[in-house]
């Protein structure tokens, strides 16, 4: 191995351990609710599922904003310039605080309707309901933690950000037991119990943001600076996160959609897609931290205008994560007698539950590269454009119709549709590595502040 390799990993696993820490934390915060209503019934689970996939399509729209972030804030942070990156934090925040408003209201204010959207059973829809209800409020303190956490990544500080997410999750997997089971002599309040538990955390978490931002020793808050005018900044942030943005939402509403596509089909679907989605997600962290690390690496190397290296780092991310999607794909299989022995579900959910553990197998290495050089590496160069392209054709002109099509008009079987919707990450493959040899996403694009 030669010293740049040795360079790298050093300066990757010094991101990618926190970040994995971080992002297992996240996922576990929402994760923690499936588990645990595993216990209470299929049904709260099936309903807590589709309930949160309003916070799924929120988290969508953070990756977005995030990656806007990231790719201006490490840029700035190769060049030391932090009250650019106060800038581009301050405007990531506005524009943050008036999407999660609207979603908000609508959680709160008409949770029943939103419920329709993704399921036809009444059981459900009022289960979601009185979750939605609830949770909803945390949506809107998310602006604020969400875009901090990302803004102190981008600046190599992932310590902090690891800290103030594990205080969260310890905090919401002891209320949820607190709330789910009834203990300290509360009574047991299932759904409604979990939807406290998260939005107590959320607020506990931004009360930590807050905290540390008046500490910050790598820059010191300017309330002005922040929320000032910033008009190029600004038109940087639009240029270059809004293809991240739009990029991250159309994704996110196609996997909502892919989701409606089978709340139309079966309760039991549903139930056995919301264990299969969070075995997968959680057992992949690893390989979502290292296009997290690698796109803050690159993206310092080219802010320091070293292209050449920002180039080796890409090639040495790519090898890495190929490695790692397979080791992850192996532990899925693995750990599948683990998996069922965990959730109280029908011995049709059991048997759906499965072959989708089976196809979640294979279907994360797909997943772990399309995510390492379109959410990583293109987003490093400052190239969001094409991901946004890219996914639009693959999923909104391929994977979506095919879904609709092979479910409610040749009516095949819940499995084989399932099969075809999880064909959404080769599809693009060959054209993302094209993308990825022609270097044409290698920029830089800081500025001086005005």
């Amino acid at each position: 191995m030669s010293k740049d390799q040795k360079k790298f990993y050093r300066a990757l696993f010094a991101l990618v351990i926190p970040i994995t820490i971080q992002n297992f934390i996240s996922n576990a915060v929402n994760s923690a609710d499936v588990f645990m209503l595993g216990y209470v019934g299929q049904e709260e689970l099936a309903a807590v599922s589709l309930a949160n996939q309003f916070q799924f399509l929120l988290w969508g729209f953070f990756f977005g904003i995030n990656s806007g972030v990231t790719m201006l804030g490490s840029q700035y942070w190769g060049k030391k310039d932090t009250d650019s990156i106060q800038a581009v934090m301050g405007i990531a925040i506005k524009i943050s605080i008036v999407i999660t408003l609207i979603l908000s209201f609508g959680a709160v204010v008409l949770p029943r309707e939103l419920m329709r959207i993704y399921t036809n059973d009444e059981k459900l829809i009022e289960i979601g309901a009185s979750y939605l209800s609830i949770v909803g409020i945390s949506y809107v303190l998310m602006s604020f933690s969400q875009v901090y956490m990302s803004t102190v990544r981008s600046m190599e500080r992932v310590k902090i950000s690891t800290i103030i997410s594990s205080t969260a999750l310890i905090l919401n997997v002891t209320l949820n037991a607190v709330f789910i089971f009834g203990f300290l002599g509360l009574p047991r309040l299932g759904v409604v119990g979990v939807s406290l538990a998260t939005l107590i955390s959320r607020v506990v978490e931004t009360a930590l943001c807050v905290i540390d931002a008046g500490k910050a020793r790598v820059f010191k808050i300017n309330l002005r600076l922040m929320f000032g005018h910033h008009a190029l900044l600004f038109k940087d942030f639009v240029k270059y996160a809004t293809p991240a943005l739009c990029n991250d939402l159309l994704w996110t509403v196609a996997f909502s959609t892919y989701a409606i596509i089978m709340g139309h089909m079966n309760a039991d679907m549903v139930a056995a897609n919301a264990v299969a989605s969070t075995v997968r997600e959680l057992c992949a962290i690893v390989c979502f931290a290292i296009a997290g690390g690698a796109s803050v690496l690159l993206g310092i190397k080219i802010g320091e205008g070293r292209m050449e290296e920002a180039k080796k780092y890409a090639t040495y991310s790519c090898k890495t994560t190929f490695i790692i999607g397979i080791i992850t794909g192996l532990i899925i299989l693995a750990i599948r007698p683990i998996v069922f022995m965990g959730f109280n579900l029908s011995e049709q959910a059991h048997d759906y539950l499965s072959i989708m553990l089976f196809i979640s197998s294979y279907y994360v290495l797909g997943q772990a590269m399309n995510t390492l050089l379109i959410a990583g590496i293109f987003r490093a160069g400052g190239d969001s454009r094409f991901g946004l392209i890219c996914d639009t054709i693959t999923m909104w002109a391929v994977s979506v119709p095919l879904g609709f099509f092979s479910a409610f008009v040749l009516k095949l079987p819940p499995m084989v549709v399932y099969f075809i919707l999880c064909l959404d990450e080769f599809w693009k493959i060959p054209v993302v590595y094209k993308h990825y040899k022609s270097l044409k996403w290698l920029k830089n694009i800081t500025r001086d502040l005005e």
